[in-house]
């Protein structure tokens, strides 16, 4: 077994995270299409600073060295992996990546957290290291682009949204219930740093979907109900007119196995489909079904000792005995009981 050294990062680890920075792979979606996760300026060394909810964790694995990012989200008690370096290669051995992923793991854990997600691509040999480091997978999803410079189509009008509200919460609630399946839910939240926004019909909240923007690109999350899959193009176009800033940047929609159906307009919109990407879960907290309390034994001093009962006379493991007295056709019964 090789030598492991893996533990948070610090100052004096800085060069190691710079040349181990570009050489990567990104598990965290949002991170990856609206910041420079990797650049000077990005979450790489900005989470060398304290007080925030970026980890990173450094070390060594036998000769190679490994580098690790989760972001911490405590209101879900959700890790999310963010970045795992060197890049796995489908021809070189996992061991190192299995012992650095059990380091977050046990790092997330003392934190608090429940569980450790990653967004994977499913071609990536880090896919079979994942499943094997005790990972499941919970849902797909793919990616899709539409570029820069692109504007609307002219035959696609915009639907009236607007920006969500605490009123608006009980009814995203509903929303998310009946789209997302049950198993999914707990990770599907969208980040609480996005923006929403909401379209209604008749009074009721039928879509929402959460902006993520960024230096890179903008990033979007949509729920929309399957009773608006005509208004769906209407809706995506009035979320790019909000948000797509005279077509500068690209913009990103991701897109889960439930709500396939958004393809068709999606690519009426000039969007189209990249890549394929596992949602995996790694539970690092077991729910304690039974509780097994063992006995208290303490001894009591300062109590003086129980009163003596009048029965005490008798003798405590004898067992209970009737004598029947006949008296013509009935019976007396005379008889002690143990108390």
């Amino acid at each position: 077994m090789p030598d492991t050294d893996i533990h948070a990062a610090g100052l004096v680890d800085l060069p190691l995270v710079r040349r181990l920075a570009e050489k990567g792979t990104l598990l965290d979606c949002e991170l990856c299409y609206t910041g420079e996760t990797v650049g000077p300026h990005g979450a790489l060394l900005s989470s060398m600073l304290p007080q925030r909810s970026l980890h990173t964790l450094v070390g060594r694995v036998g000769r190679r060295p490994m580098l690790g990012q989760f972001r911490l989200k405590p209101n879900d008690h959700l890790a999310q992996m963010v970045y795992i370096a060197p890049r796995l290669e489908s021809c070189v051995a996992d061991t190192a990546w299995l012992h650095l992923i059990d380091a977050m793991a046990a790092e997330a854990g003392r934190r608090g957290m429940h569980m450790l997600t990653g967004e994977v691509d499913e071609d990536s040999p880090l896919f079979i290291t994942l499943r094997t480091a005790g990972f499941a997978v919970y849902a797909r999803q793919e990616i899709w682009e539409r570029p820069a410079g692109m504007g609307l189509p002219k035959n696609v009008l915009t639907a009236p949204l607007a920006v969500e509200t605490d009123d608006d919460t009980m009814d995203i609630q509903l929303l998310y219930s009946n789209i997302v399946p049950r198993l999914v839910q707990p990770i599907a939240l969208p980040s609480r740093d996005s923006t929403g926004l909401v379209y209604r019909q008749h009074g009721r909240v039928k879509g929402y979907v959460a902006v993520s923007e960024g230096r890179c690109g903008t990033y979007l999350m949509p729920f929309l109900h399957p009773d608006i899959f005509s208004e769906a193009a209407a809706i995506i176009a009035g979320v790019l007119e909000r948000v797509d800033r005279g077509g500068q940047q690209p913009v990103y929609v991701c897109v889960r196995r439930y709500q396939d159906w958004l393809e068709e307009p999606l690519t009426m919109l000039g969007f189209t489909s990249g890549r394929q990407q596992a949602l995996m879960v790694r539970h690092i907290a077991a729910g304690v079904r039974r509780v097994n309390l063992a006995p208290i034994k303490q001894t009591l001093e300062a109590i003086p000792s129980v009163a003596t009962p009048p029965t005490t006379h008798l003798n405590a493991q004898a067992p209970l005995v009737w004598e029947f007295e006949q008296t013509g056709e009935d019976y007396i019964a005379y008889g002690t009981s143990d108390y």
